[in-house]
């Protein structure tokens, strides 16, 4: 047991780590294909286990549905330190993320500078590089001082996107609200107001649902700069930086515009055959990994129906429905074709139901994610070894 001093309290918390396996192939089959190469390494699946062909998703060997009716603090904590807390663990945990939501008046100075005409994600990834001078544990590398600093990115982050999008909308930042939920207090920081139960839990949910997703790009990019014993911040931003990639983040933007241009349950239809005709990507559809329904596809569908009855309004979900009815026939049933809706398309729903900005989507998918980009930082630090894959030369290439 390790004491961590947070804001002049103490925390135990167990620093733990899992057994991370690099192993690089000395043949062809480092590669998957030519064009989209892809490094095999045989690690742990404790932080994070996919089976693609069953469509099961586990954080820490627990499936991803038993994890989504919990607070995300409690999703947070077991993906760094291995453990579902304790309800004293869990208040401990809350109580110090709570308290280091707040940003200081320097960082909100610099939000003003920003050029509001960016994706969000840029400005937040330069603010994130810009609190860690004020950081008093920036230089702090052990495991202790380390901890400390995914508490603080984990608590400010949602300020910052928060922050960022109100003050670009000429509003006044709204100061954070300690006694409210992660997924509540981001929506009362970006609204000014509290969401309703509903909206607080669906909020909490999707960032659970967005924690973690194994060796996906930014995770890797993460563990790369966690690798040459870099920072936390840099690996932190490193992830951020490669969320901003249109190949891997954005699609719930561009799902959210897809069903805004269909407009009517009854032009979804016309509207998918067209596409494909064209042989044109329907947004949120496809995933690199599962060859069935996405798991956390499937919860999101269940929410996006329960906030819509909810509204009072099927209109956007309807649409959503017969898009996908449509997808799943040409594709799967007709072509055979594994495509099926991934975690961007009724989570684009469900945020198209709560007004919550598109051009926010990846800002608040890296909300969710950062608990798992600092578990695998963290994983990464115990091995003290630099990834370092090799190149070979395919004369397909």
């Amino acid at each position: 047991m390790h004491c961590h001093p947070i804001f002049g309290s103490y925390m135990a918390l167990r620093v733990k780590f899992s057994t991370y396996k690099q192993r690089i192939p000395q043949t062809s089959k480092f590669f998957e294909n030519p064009l989209g190469i892809t490094v095999r390494y045989k690690m742990s699946k404790n932080i994070c286990f996919i089976d693609g062909l069953e469509g099961i998703l586990k954080y820490r060997d627990i499936d991803i549905n038993q994890l989504v009716d919990l607070p995300y603090d409690a999703v947070s904590y077991l993906l760094i330190l291995g453990d579902l807390p304790g309800d004293q663990e869990l208040a401990e945990y809350s109580a110090c993320l709570h308290g280091e939501r707040e940003v200081n008046r320097e960082v909100i100075d610099v939000i003003h500078m920003c050029n509001f005409n960016i994706d969000s994600i840029e400005a937040l990834r330069t603010i994130v590089s810009f609190i860690s001078q004020f950081d008093p544990d920036i230089n702090d590398s052990s495991p202790e001082g380390n901890m400390r600093k995914a508490i603080r990115l984990i608590a400010k982050i949602p300020t910052i996107v928060a922050t960022y999008y109100r003050i670009a909308n000429g509003k006044e930042p709204v100061p954070p609200d300690p006694s409210l939920s992660h997924g509540a207090n981001f929506l009362y920081m970006l609204r000014g107001k509290k969401p309703s139960q509903l909206e607080a839990e669906i909020m909490e949910k999707d960032f659970i649902l967005s924690a973690e997703h194994e060796l996906n790009a930014s995770t890797f990019s993460s563990r790369v700069t966690a690798s040459t014993l870099s920072d936390l911040y840099s690996a932190v931003i490193s992830g951020l930086c490669t969320l901003k990639g249109p190949l891997h983040g954005g699609a719930r933007a561009e799902v959210t515009a897809m069903i805004e241009e269909i407009a009517y349950p009854e032009n979804a239809e016309s509207y998918v055959l067209d596409k494909l005709s064209k042989k044109e990507k329907i947004m949120g559809f496809g995933h690199r990994v599962y060859k069935t329904y996405d798991p956390r596809g499937t919860i999101f569908k269940q929410l996006a129906k329960q906030l819509a009855e909810a509204k009072g309004d099927m209109h956007w979900y309807n649409i959503a429905e017969v898009v996908e009815n449509t997808v799943i026939r040409e594709l799967v049933e007709k072509k055979g074709k594994p495509i099926y809706p991934n975690v961007d398309f009724y989570s684009g729903v469900i945020y198209k139901y709560m007004d919550i900005p598109p051009q926010l989507a990846t800002s608040i998918f890296a909300i969710g994610r950062v608990s798992g980009w600092i578990a695998h930082c963290f994983d990464q630090y115990e091995k003290k070894k630099v990834i370092r894959p090799r190149a070979f030369m395919l004369d397909e290439c």
